[in-house]
């Protein structure tokens, strides 16, 4: 499994430019496997930014918790209807397994072979010598298993219950002992020996082997064809012959068909529920038409790999990628305040800084490893820092922002104030989104004194959009925070211009009459020179509420 980078839920740009520009590094350095991933779909300034640096958008991913497709055995050695025991034998002895699925010709899954129910086919019942002897096989099966020739072959494939008679007796003995069988089902073997050989053909036996490697004489052959005998010859002695034809037996009779067959799609935790009450040694995997993709043991269900993360741009379980609570989280590379819930059972690297954006702590680790980005890499970097500072402007730019901005520019390739005008005149979510989905693109949650609410925020150039659509928004924000089971929920639209923002609550409590802030409608305040969410206007709702 491959280490994930993700940023947090409902990315900006900042969350899903570091989660790019992380991986990137890791994969220069420490981790070669590492991707960048998102669990939600980029907005429209972050897929201007994707386009301007010709890189592909992260894997989106919206749970981590693994599926069953990730945990199981892509290489699968099968079986089918038809195959020998030494066939199937041979493949689970070389893929080290106890148990393998049976499939058709379409690769659907119709049962499970397993070494333990392969030993029904020769420990038969010993007590009647007709079942003891029977081999439900081919002629063509009996031969490829010997590795052996045939001298004469007479409908080789047709499937038959074959009774096996070994010649190591005298000739009157094997003649009187030969008669208490239908003829017609018998292989007979022999070595160098005409005097069995020609009474079987003689009978019209179903096949004669010939043991040893013996050469069998032309007028014999030319017998067992005026006979319709089929003659095989065999390479192994007489005492291997017969355990190779033994092991040349159909599978199909020991076949377990009523077997538990587990969607690719499930997660490794409803699967769980199924495999524990099972007594099947595997379980065949199998994608949405039931084909065969992959196998898997209880071992991989039960105690399963656990998913690696890196969580940048957030520290909160709250806003990571849904399943984080069941990942291994290795790293957190973050400039937000600590949150509730993330926990480790390994000491993990953990960089928290008081920047404007974790792509500055990105670019940081670029400049200290040595290693310069590529000029795709350094404008992604470049980008989460204006986006999460508004160029610079905001009141969370630090001195080393300003520092990294000015080292990337240098090797962004592009000209960036000319850029910074680009990225701030689209992707007005107001004039593009519905209501629902302006208050879901870059929206996080948060637990303060109890009270447990969201805040949205957006970025525009001026608020006559906002004015036009504060009725549907009002109502959004009700709709989402009551769906959420939220106390309240918060939209905070940030002028890039004048650098002050509009606050917009579902509803208010007794906590806002403190407020200093103008109330211009109802749940609406102006908050002039606001315009970050976690460095001025979280801090200010923590207050209030407390």
């Amino acid at each position: 499994m491959s280490l994930l980078v993700f940023g947090h839920r409902n990315p900006d740009t900042d969350a899903i430019c570091s989660a790019i520009a992380y991986a990137d590094l890791l994969q220069r350095t420490t981790r070669p496997d590492a991707v960048a991933a998102c669990c939600g779909p980029p907005n429209e300034r972050t897929e201007f930014v994707l386009r301007r640096a010709g890189l592909a958008a992260p894997k989106l991913v919206m749970d981590v918790r693994p599926q069953v497709e990730d945990v199981c055995r892509r290489e699968v050695v099968t079986a089918a209807f038809g195959d020998a025991f030494h066939e199937a034998y041979e493949r689970m002895r070389k893929g080290d397994l106890r148990a393998i699925p049976v499939v058709d010709a379409e690769r659907q899954v119709v049962g499970v072979l397993s070494i333990l129910t392969m030993m029904e086919l020769f420990f038969t019942d010993a007590a009647d010598s007709t079942k003891a002897r029977a081999v439900t096989t081919s002629l063509r099966k009996i031969c490829e298993v010997l590795g052996g020739a045939f001298r004469n072959a007479i409908d080789p494939d047709r499937a038959d219950e074959l009774l096996v008679m070994v010649g190591a007796m005298s000739a009157e003995g094997f003649t009187e002992r030969m008669q208490r069988y239908p003829c017609e089902r018998l292989v007979v073997v022999c070595g160098d020996r005409p005097s069995i050989q020609l009474p079987a053909i003689d009978a019209g036996v179903r096949a004669v082997v010939i043991t040893g490697g013996f050469p069998l004489a032309s007028e014999v052959v030319e017998i067992a064809k005026a006979k319709g005998v089929s003659v095989i010859q065999s390479p192994f002695d007489t005492v291997n012959t017969t355990l190779r034809i033994k092991s040349a037996q159909f599978i199909d009779p020991v076949v377990e068909r009523d077997v538990v067959s587990i969607p690719g799609k499930w997660t490794v935790a409803e699967a769980r529920a199924v495999v524990e009450r099972s007594g099947q040694p595997v379980f065949p995997v199998v994608a949405d038409d039931e084909a065969l993709i992959g196998l898997a043991f209880k071992s991989d269900i039960i105690n399963p790999p656990k998913p690696q993360l890196v969580l940048v741009d957030h520290n909160e379980l709250a806003q990571a990628v849904p399943g984080a609570d069941e990942a291994e989280i290795v790293e957190v590379l973050d400039h937000h305040r600590l949150g509730g819930g993330l926990k480790s059972t390994q000491p993990i690297r953990f960089l928290n800084e008081p920047v404007g954006s974790t792509c500055t702590l990105v670019a940081r680790q670029f400049r200290a490893a040595g290693l310069a980005p590529t000029p795709a890499i350094a404008l992604c970097m470049a980008s989460g820092i204006i986006s999460d500072t508004l160029h610079l402007r905001s009141p969370t730019t630090t001195d080393v922002d300003r520092d990294v901005l000015e080292w990337l520019a240098g090797r962004c390739g592009v000209d960036l104030d000319l850029f910074v005008k680009e990225f701030f005149a689209i992707g007005s979510a107001l004039r593009s989104k519905t209501a629902t989905d302006v208050i879901r693109e870059d929206c996080k949650e948060f637990t303060e004194h109890g009270v447990r609410f969201s805040i949205s925020q957006i970025e525009e150039t001026g608020f006559d959009l906002f004015w036009e659509r504060k009725d549907d928004l009002r109502a959004a924000l009700e709709t989402f925070a009551d769906k959420q089971r939220l106390d309240f929920a918060a939209l905070l639209v940030t002028d890039v211009v004048s650098n002050g923002s509009l606050l917009l609550l579902s509803k208010e409590s007794e906590a806002f009459e403190d407020t200093n802030y103008p109330r211009l409608d109802r749940s609406l305040y102006a908050l002039e020179n606001i315009v970050s969410r976690k460095k001025q206007l979280l801090p200010l709702i923590s207050q209030l509420l407390s």
